[in-house]
C-alpha cells in the first residue's frame, strides 16, 4: 500500500506537526508514505515539494488579494478566511499516480483549490480527509466561533466587512456545496469527538462517512525529565511555574487574557503570593511590548520552540500547562505535557475534552470562565501534586496516542476503502 499525504507546510503549525508525525508512524509500521507539500523545511527524502518558488508566492498572494479587494482593501480578518481560488494540480506528479490512498490535509493558503481537489477526485484513487480545523464544512472560515450558518447556509459573513446574502462566503459556500454534493469519494476523519459533532451539524459534509481518529505523538521524542535540572539549565526560578504555549500566543482565538485574569485572581484571593507565580511562554508573539506589559507576574519568554527536547524540558519544569483557548480541535500541546508529566489545564467546551478527564488527568475549566480557569490552577499546583501520577499520565498518552495505535487506525481505514474500491 502506497500513501500519500498532503499538506501546505511539512513542519510550520499543528496540522504540519501532525501530518508529519502520522507520517513517520506509518512508516515505522511499515507503509510505503510519501508527504506531498508546498513548504518542505526538511531534506527527508519522503517529503516532496511542489511547485517552484515563484508559483507559491502567486498562488498564496493571488488568493489573499481576492479576499482583500473583496473585503474593499480591509486587512482584517484576511488569513483568517481561505477561499481555495488558486492552487497546484498535483494529479499529474509521479508520486500522485503512484500512490493507492490519497491523504489530504490542511491545504490552504496556496496549496490546493477547489478545482484542485476535484481533479483529486476525479483521478477515482480513495480519498481520507482528516480535518483539523473547520474550514471544510464551512464555507470559508476556519474557526466558526458562534456563527451557526454552516448548519444551513453561509452568508452575511461576519468575517466579511460587508456581509451580504450573496457575498464570498455565501459563492464560496455554493461552489464547495456543487463539489463535495458530486462525489462519495470522500471520507472525513476528525481528530477529536467535538470536531466530528460539528462536521455532522454542517450542511457540507454532513453527508460523508466520518471517523474520530486522534492526532499521534512519538514518546520517544517527548518524555519526563528531571525537574530541578530542568529548571536549572531553562534559567527558571524556584517558584511555581505555569506554563502556556502557542503558535501565536497573542492570537485573540489563544485566550490569553483569560489566563492574566486567572493569575490576577489568585493573586487577589490570597491563594499564592505574587512573587511565587512565575509565567513561562512559548511561540510566537505578534506585539511583545503590548503582551509582556500586562503580565501580573514575572516571565520567561522562550520563543518559538522547535526542538522536542527543549519542550521536553520546559514541560518537565512547569508545574501547569494552561490552554485558554476559546475553543480547539484537538491540544496537541496537552498531550505533549501530559506525556512529561506536566498536569494539564484547560477550558473544557471542545477538542480538549478527548484529552482530559477532570480532575483525573487533568482540570477542565467552565468555558470562558477566569474564575473556573484559577481554579484548575490552583487544584493543578497544589492537589494535582498529591494525586496524579507522571508516569501513569504518560502511560495514558502512550495507549491514546503512540504511533503505533494511531497508525493502526488508519491503516484499517485506508484497507477499508481499498477493499471497497476492487469490489466496486
Amino acid at each position: 500500500m502506497r500513501v500519500l499525504i498532503i499538506n501546505t507546510s511539512e513542519k510550520t503549525g499543528g496540522a504540519a506537526i501532525a501530518a508529519r508525525r502520522l507520517m513517520e508512524s506509518l512508516y515505522t509500521a511499515g507503509t510505503d508514505v510519501k508527504m506531498l507539500v508546498l513548504h518542505k523545511e526538511s531534506q527527508s527524502e519522503q517529503v516532496i515539494s511542489v511547485g517552484k518558488n515563484w508559483q507559491k508566492k502567486y498562488t498564496f498572494l493571488w488568493e489573499r488579494v481576492v479576499i482583500w479587494t473583496n473585503n474593499l482593501f480591509s486587512r482584517k480578518n484576511l488569513f483568517t478566511i481561505s477561499i481555495a481560488n488558486t492552487g497546484f494540480n498535483v494529479t499529474k506528479l509521479p508520486v500522485f499516480r503512484e500512490a493507492d490512498i490519497i491523504h489530504l490535509h490542511w491545504i490552504n493558503q496556496g496549496m490546493l483549490s477547489l478545482r484542485n481537489i476535484r481533479e483529486i477526485i476525479e483521478s477515482g484513487k480513495p480519498i481520507v480527509w482528516t480535518l483539523h480545523d473547520m474550514w471544510e464544512c464551512t464555507a470559508i472560515c476556519h474557526h466558526a466561533h458562534t456563527c451557526s450558518l454552516f448548519k444551513s447556509e453561509c452568508g452575511n459573513c461576519p468575517f466579511l466587512r460587508f456581509p451580504s446574502k450573496n457575498d464570498l462566503a455565501h459563492r464560496t459556500f455554493k461552489k464547495k456545496q456543487k463539489l463535495f454534493n458530486a462525489t462519495n469519494r470522500l471520507n472525513i476523519v476528525a481528530v477529536s469527538k467535538w470536531l466530528s459533532s460539528q462536521v455532522q451539524q454542517s450542511t457540507l459534509l454532513k453527508e460523508k462517512p466520518i471517523s474520530v481518529i486522534p492526532n499521534t505523538l512519538s514518546l520517544a521524542d517527548f518524555r519526563i525529565m528531571d525537574k530541578e535540572l530542568s529548571r536549572k539549565e531553562l534559567s527558571l526560578p524556584d517558584k511555581y511555574i505555569i506554563l502556556f504555549g502557542a503558535a501565536r500566543i497573542d492570537d485573540p482565538i489563544k485566550g490569553v487574557e483569560y489566563l492574566i485574569q486567572a493569575i490576577r485572581l489568585l493573586i487577589e484571593k490570597k491563594e499564592f503570593p505574587q512573587e511565587k507565580l512565575h509565567l513561562a511562554l512559548f511561540g510566537r508573539i505578534k506585539y511583545p511590548e503590548k503582551l509582556f506589559s500586562t503580565l501580573p507576574v514575572s516571565y520567561t519568554y522562550f520563543g518559538r520552540i522547535g526542538d522536542t527536547d527543549k519542550l521536553s524540558q520546559l514541560y518537565s519544569a512547569a508545574d501547569v500547562i494552561v490552554s485558554a483557548s476559546f475553543y480547539e480541535t484537538f491540544g496537541q500541546t496537552l498531550i505533549e505535557a501530559q506525556a512529561c508529566g506536566c498536569v494539564p489545564v484547560s477550558f473544557g467546551n471542545s477538542g480538549q475534552a478527548d484529552i482530559i478527564r477532570h480532575k483525573e488527568n487533568g482540570f477542565l475549566a467552565d468555558y470562558l470562565s477566569a474564575d473556573s480557569l484559577a481554579e484548575g490552577i490552583r487544584w493543578g499546583i497544589t492537589e494535582a501534586r498529591a494525586t496524579l501520577s507522571e508516569e501513569n499520565m504518560r502511560n495514558e498518552v502512550s495507549e491514546k496516542y503512540s504511533g503505533e495505535v494511531v497508525a493502526k487506525q488508519y491503516l484499517d481505514l485506508y484497507q477499508n476503502l481499498i477493499r471497497r474500491k476492487v469490489t466496486q
